[in-house]
């Protein structure tokens, strides 16, 4: 049982593979990255702790997971660095799966965001099961606790929106049963439910894609969304996910996915519409 209670924000707001141009980005402003022993870094000046660390990317994964083992949903996979930019403003990843496919990653750093283009391929004459990856967003400097396993500490910076508003961590009801606990799950409408993550699946059912928290001092969010997405997902290891989803490879099939993290400031409004461009697929067709 969380050990603390469901907040409710009280911000209230109305309202192609190209890479989007965005303003010049001056030496010594803006995000960096870099890419060592499956962890991406983002740095930048103002950022709460110094730097996000990425578990990009934790795991490939069959559908038909959320009451199966951990071991027999996770398709291994190595990923190796390409290219990067010697100004931290680019990196090129490939990761190759033990069926066969392979994922290339386009990470670019802009001034106050993070953009993923990805191009996952199947060259083989075998279907693969790639449903779903998790790219895993560790949040504990930016909410300024400490990063212990399974803490609950750094839950009411967090938030997902209910309802098109944004909605602290924990939610209510907060799901507490499943294969492996803690944790808590947010599955979109067009995921089946029995192809996610083995965590507490909550149900309720969330208004778009995107997950995000407030830093300790509640002047910056981090935010993150992916096209197509999986589930929303709260870890145990002070993280958050965005999860993308693949939808599984025909022979010779190629599917095109991108990404965003977002490092901005407080206004919740402005970071939706600045999403909401990004991601025209995720409007509300109820408003």
């Amino acid at each position: 049982m969380p050990s603390l209670p469901p907040l409710m924000c009280l911000l209230a707001f109305g309202t192609s593979m190209a890479f989007a141009q965005s303003e010049p980005v001056s030496a010594g402003e803006g995000l960096t990255l870099s890419w060592a022993d499956e962890i991406l870094t983002v740095r930048g000046r103002d950022l709460p702790g110094g730097a996000v660390k990425i578990w990009y990317l934790e795991a490939f994964c069959r559908p038909g997971s959320t009451d199966r083992d951990w071991d027999r949903t996770v398709i291994p996979h190595a990923t190796k660095l390409v290219e990067a930019d010697a100004d931290g403003r680019r990196i090129r990843l490939r990761s190759t799966l033990e069926d066969g496919v392979v994922v290339d990653h386009d990470v670019r750093a802009g001034r106050d965001e993070v953009d993923f283009r990805l191009v996952a391929a199947n060259p083989t004459t075998r279907a693969s099961q790639a449903h779903w990856a998790q790219p895993c967003v560790r949040v504990d400097a930016f909410t300024g606790v400490e990063p212990v396993q399974k803490s609950e500490e750094y839950l009411p910076k967090c938030f997902v929106f209910l309802d098109g508003r944004p909605t602290r961590l924990p939610t209510t009801p907060w799901a507490e049963k499943a294969k492996y606990t803690p944790g808590q799950v947010w599955r979109p409408a067009h995921v089946d439910r029995a192809d996610v993550n083995p965590r507490p699946l909550s149900e309720l059912t969330p208004s778009n894609g995107l997950i995000g928290c407030f830093s300790a001092d509640e002047k910056q969010i981090l935010a993150t969304a992916w096209e197509p997405y999986q589930e929303l997902f709260q870890g145990i290891i002070c993280c958050l996910h965005s999860d993308l989803r693949i939808g599984g490879l025909a022979p010779g099939e190629r599917k095109s996915i991108r990404g965003k993290l977002y490092l901005t400031g407080p206004d919740v409004a402005a970071l939706v519409k600045r999403y909401e461009a990004d991601f025209p697929e995720h409007r509300r067709q109820d408003r």
